[in-house]
């Protein structure tokens, strides 16, 4: 695999644009993505029961051949009753209008406050502006990336090149968030555009297996959105095998799918609101990998232990807490813990015991960015990796005033 500097105008055959439609003062509000060709598609959506509209059509639609998806900020279009349905069906036929295609062949995504009708006299000409403004090069992947953004202070992309039966295929992708992320993903949009040839069935296996160790295990305050929504489109622009059984190239397919899905994921705990560190928990030794998914996620997601790291305390007891309620299956007397960073590493509990640490230390090790937490268990070979960030000041006051 080689990865590179690109977006999703990388693979063959994909244009996108952003542009300002009026739903923000002064920053791009939409993005349109296009393909040359149909598309097969898949789709990962929120486990929130209060879905928004575009989560509806889409879930919906997904299974349709697609051409195209407009994206907008600003504006959730959840809670929005029927009316949000239509709002979507008319986003999506006036795309369709552009690319010539029917409103069931392209997809609708949205975030933004919720609660709040769209303003289509704003959104329909938005389509036809942002759509005008779209190119296939490096330039209009970013200026769609921009566009998706809502508290996010950057945009987030990544690509990535493989080889399948001779023939370069790409992929990549883009993707925003920052609040309102818990695991089962968040309040994110991840869009991934490939150029290569693969099966519906396939293609689907292989988003919902990368998601489940990337969208699925990041955490920056604990609330599980009415919007997310991870899409792939593969076009087969790339003339590779059409990649219809689990061989060596669908391996090779899943490897690419899983770096920009853990690279983007990452990305999102990263700029989480108000954060001023990137927590990574790994664990180890597990006896079965429900338990060290469920474990895992669990202490990324304690607001006491992010407060922690937010005040560089290694209070490791917070730790071992989330673990405890986590529902996942292990020993606390066997438990091993290790906080690290690039200014070293500390134990902090072996086998159920507690360490006398240096506090000193620990407290150097957790000024740094990236702050890094082992759990090492003695009960078996599963494993898991989430991500998370820390809780500031800044978070709260970015969501008291979120609406204004």
């Amino acid at each position: 695999m080689n990865i590179i500097n690109g977006n999703v105008t990388s693979p063959k055959g994909f244009s996108a644009g952003g542009c300002n439609i009026g739903l923000k003062k002064d920053k791009k509000d939409m993005a349109v993505i296009v393909s040359e060709k149909m598309c097969t598609a898949a789709g990962c959506f929120t486990t929130n029961v209060v879905k928004a509209a575009p989560v509806m059509w889409d879930m919906e639609k997904v299974n349709n051949q697609i051409k195209g998806i407009v994206a907008n900020s600003g504006n959730a279009n959840a809670c929005t009753g029927q009316q949000g349905i239509k709002d979507c069906e008319d986003t999506a036929a006036r795309l369709a209008e552009h690319i010539g295609v029917k409103a069931e062949n392209v997809l609708v995504c949205s975030t933004g406050v919720i609660g709040v009708n769209l303003d289509m006299d704003k959104i329909l000409p938005g389509v036809d502006k942002t759509f005008s403004g779209i190119s296939s090069d490096f330039a209009g992947g970013e200026s769609a990336s921009h566009a998706i953004m809502t508290t996010d202070t950057r945009p987030k992309t990544a690509a990535a090149e493989i080889e399948i039966g001779g023939k370069k295929v790409t992929v990549a992708g883009m993707a925003k968030g920052s609040g309102m992320i818990n695991p089962n993903m968040a309040t994110m949009l991840c869009f991934i555009t490939t150029d290569c040839a693969i099966e519906k069935p396939l293609l689907d296996k292989a988003l919902k297996g990368c998601v489940i160790d990337t969208f699925n295990m990041i955490s920056v305050d604990g609330d599980t959105s009415t919007n997310d929504t991870v899409l792939v489109l593969a076009n087969g622009m790339a003339e590779n095998p059409v990649i219809n059984t689990e061989n060596d190239d669908y391996n090779k397919f899943v490897e690419a799918l899983f770096y920009i899905n853990k690279t983007l994921a990452v990305m999102c705990a990263d700029d989480g609101e108000g954060a001023t560190k990137l927590m990574e928990v790994n664990v180890t030794g597990c006896a079965d990998e429900k338990s060290a998914r469920l474990i895992a996620q669990s202490v990324t997601s304690s607001n006491l232990l992010k407060c922690a790291l937010f005040g560089e305390d290694a209070n490791w007891g917070r730790v071992l807490c989330a673990m405890g309620y986590s529902g996942g299956k292990f020993d606390p007397m066997g438990v091993t813990i290790n906080f690290k960073s690039a200014k070293g590493e500390i134990k902090l509990m072996d086998n159920g015991t507690p360490i006398v640490f240096d506090e000193e230390l620990a407290a150097k090790i957790l000024s740094e960015h990236n702050i890094y937490i082992d759990i090492l268990l003695n009960e078996g070979s599963a494993k898991a990796t989430a991500w998370g960030c820390d809780l500031t000041y800044d978070y709260v006051k970015i969501n008291g005033d979120y609406r204004s």
